[in-house]
C-alpha cells in the first residue's frame, strides 16, 4: 500500500531509541524527511547516519530537552514547515502516590505532559497558516488501564489522552489531524530492563526474561515496529479521516479490564 509520504517532513522527538527510533526508521522507509530530537545528541547522530545510508532520505537532529522552554521554541523553529509532528519524549516513572513526591510528579510531566503541550502549541499555529498537518501523540495505556502502584503515568497519559481528543476535536477546522497511540508493553531497552531485574530475583537468570511476558497477549511484549507501523499509517492520507481518537495497541488488555 503507497502511503504517499514520500517528501513529507517529519518531527520525531525522544527519538534516539525504542519507539522513537523505530518510528523514525518507518517514515524514512516511507522516503520522509526526518527531523529527529532527544537529549542524546551522540545516539540521534549514529541513527541519522544509518537512515540516510540505507534509505537515502533527509535526517537532521536536534538535541533538546522539552523540559526547557527554550530548547522548545528552538525546536520549533527548525520545525517551522514539518508535516507530521510524533510526540513521544517521555521517563514518566512508577510509583504510588506515597512514594512519588511532587518534584518527581513535576519533572515527569514537564516532560512528557507540558513538553507535549508546549510543543504542540507552537507547531500547531505553524501547521495551522499553511493549512495542513497531523499531530501523533505517543501516550500510553496507562491512561486508560489505571495503576495506582503507576499513578503518575497513569494521570499523565490520561491528560494527553483528554488533550487529544479535544484538541483533535476541532483540529480539522485548520485542515490538521490530532490522534493519540496508546501502546500497552513494547519491548523496548526500559521493559527490557525491568524483566530482567524481575528474572533474575524471580528466576535467578536474567537471561530468562522473555519467559516473564509469557502474561501478555501472545506470550509476548509488541515490538517498537508494530507501534511505529501504526503511527506511519495514521500520519498518511489513507487515514485522512481520523482525528480526536485514541488508537490503543496493547493486544487486548484495556479491552480485559482486569
Amino acid at each position: 500500500m503507497d502511503l504517499h509520504l514520500r517528501g513529507r517532513r517529519v518531527l520525531i522527538t525522544g527519538a534516539s531509541k525504542g519507539i522513537g527510533a523505530a518510528a523514525a526508521r518507518a517514515f524514512a522507509e516511507e522516503g520522509c524527511r526526518l527531523l529527529i530530537a532527544s537529549r542524546n545528541a551522540s545516539a540521534l547522530e549514529q541513527l541519522a547516519q544509518q537512515l540516510r545510508a540505507e534509505y537515502g532520505v533527509e535526517v537532521l537532529t536536534e538535541a533538546a530537552d522539552l523540559r526547557s522552554a527554550d530548547d522548545i521554541a528552538r525546536l520549533a523553529d527548525s520545525a517551522h514547515d514539518v508535516d507530521v509532528l510524533v510526540n513521544n519524549a517521555g521517563d514518566i516513572p512508577s510509583g504510588s502516590l506515597e512514594t512519588v513526591d511532587e518534584a518527581m510528579w513535576r519533572h515527569a510531566w514537564e516532560l512528557k505532559v507540558f513538553g507535549y503541550i508546549n510543543l504542540t502549541r507552537r507547531v500547531y499555529a505553524a501547521m495551522k497558516s499553511r493549512g495542513r498537518g497531523v499531530i501523533i501523540n505517543d501516550i500510553g495505556a496507562a491512561g486508560e488501564r489505571v495503576d495506582a502502584s503507576s499513578i503518575t503515568a497513569s494521570a499523565g497519559n490520561a491528560a494527553l489522552m483528554a488533550f487529544s481528543r479535544a484538541l483533535g476535536s476541532r483540529s480539522l477546522a485548520d485542515g490538521i489531524r490530532v490522534v493519540g497511540v496508546n501502546p500497552g508493553p513494547v519491548e523496548t531497552d526500559r521493559l527490557t530492563t525491568l524483566f530482567k531485574a524481575q528474572a533474575r530475583q524471580r528466576l535467578g537468570d536474567e537471561g530468562r526474561y522473555r519467559e516473564l511476558m509469557a502474561q501478555f497477549p501472545m506470550g509476548r511484549a509488541a515490538s517498537p515496529r508494530e507501534i511505529a507501523d501504526a503511527m506511519v499509517f495514521l500520519a498518511s492520507d489513507r487515514s485522512s479521516y481520523t482525528s480526536g481518537v485514541i488508537v490503543t495497541i496493547d493486544g487486548g488488555l484495556c479491552a480485559t479490564g482486569l
